[in-house]
């Protein structure tokens, strides 16, 4: 949760529908954004997460209905204007080649640039403070090509901060990243929201970062939310089979306190049917294999895109 009020434009749609090469895949969709708080969209492959976020981008025009920002259909508002509200960082950023840090994070002041007002101290100070706030400073300097994938996630993400706009979008953040990497980022973008009150959608994967670090989640099945609210409210066994065709049992993250997906399978727990000569149960834990002690506990650790500015090219 915010540390700071909540502020900022309101973003919502109503009655979208969303379609790739005529084939629908967003349906009859009613959304409105927590403003100031964290988001996560979760579902299955191809259930329409990424789809409905470049539609509030404005990425993706919707065949029925609107996306609006405070009140004004996002298609009507002035592309540097919009720039200046609201960043999204797609999935797979690539770089020119040898481009800088320094070079990519400047690039977030984009929005801010007219014919009268060209490179100010205010940017300068922008882009230092994005570097500072992304651990990045040091490597200003190197090519974001020679990063590794976690700086280079980091690198993309500082970009958006220098933009400053107060509504970040971001596809799959941790996509291709390891475990510690996942973490970084995603403790990352709980600072922007919780020191400056940023509004973060950020489409997800992993239910158990969901839960650890979104206020609000939303979760979608074939183009529809079939739930969305606090994640003790959204990730149940009944939703997860649901939402994702998954037997599951859910206890709780011993460190976070939020909602923790175990999955059950034909080889760790049967969904209920128990173990075929066994004697346990699906709940039950297998006795321990010789010599191996089971452990009390097993807490699962949890774990950014490309990210040009609105009506920004980087290529």
């Amino acid at each position: 949760m915010s540390l700071t009020e909540p502020k900022g434009p309101e973003l919502r749609a109503r009655g979208l529908h969303l379609a790739y090469d005529g084939r629908p895949v967003v349906a009859d969709l009613d959304l409105t954004v927590p403003t100031g708080r964290v988001t996560a969209i979760v579902g299955a492959n191809a259930c329409g997460k990424s789809t409905l976020l470049r539609a509030l981008a404005r990425l993706l025009a919707p065949r029925e209905g609107v996306v609006e920002l405070d009140g004004a259909a996002l298609h009507s508002v002035p592309t540097r204007e919009l720039a200046r509200k609201l960043g999204i960082l797609p999935q797979s950023p690539v770089a020119p080649e040898g481009l800088t840090v320094g070079d990519l994070v400047g690039r977030g002041r984009a929005p801010h640039q007219t014919w009268w007002r060209q490179w100010s101290k205010a940017d300068e100070e922008a882009v230092d403070a994005a570097l500072a706030a992304t651990g990045l400073t040091e490597l200003a300097d190197r090519a974001v090509d020679e990063l590794s994938g976690g700086q280079r996630q980091r690198a993309w993400i500082a970009m958006a901060v220098a933009q400053g706009t107060p509504v970040l979008l971001l596809d799959e953040p941790t996509t291709y990243l390891d475990l510690a990497h996942q973490v970084d980022v995603l403790d990352l973008v709980t600072d922007l929201n919780r020191r400056e009150g940023r509004t973060i959608v950020m489409v997800l994967h992993d239910l158990d970062q969901a839960c650890r670090y979104a206020d609000h989640v939303i979760a979608m099945k074939a183009g529809r939310i079939v739930a969305q609210g606090a994640p003790a409210e959204v990730v149940t066994e009944a939703i997860v089979e649901d939402v994702f065709g998954l037997r599951c049992r859910i206890t709780t993250d011993p460190v976070s306190r939020t909602p923790l997906v175990i999955p059950l399978s034909r080889h760790h727990g049967d969904g209920g049917r128990g173990d075929a000569g066994t004697g346990r149960g699906a709940g039950d834990a297998a006795p321990p294999r010789t010599g191996i002690p089971a452990p009390e506990a097993a807490a699962v650790p949890v774990g950014a895109g490309t990210a040009a500015p609105q009506g920004r090219d980087v290529k």
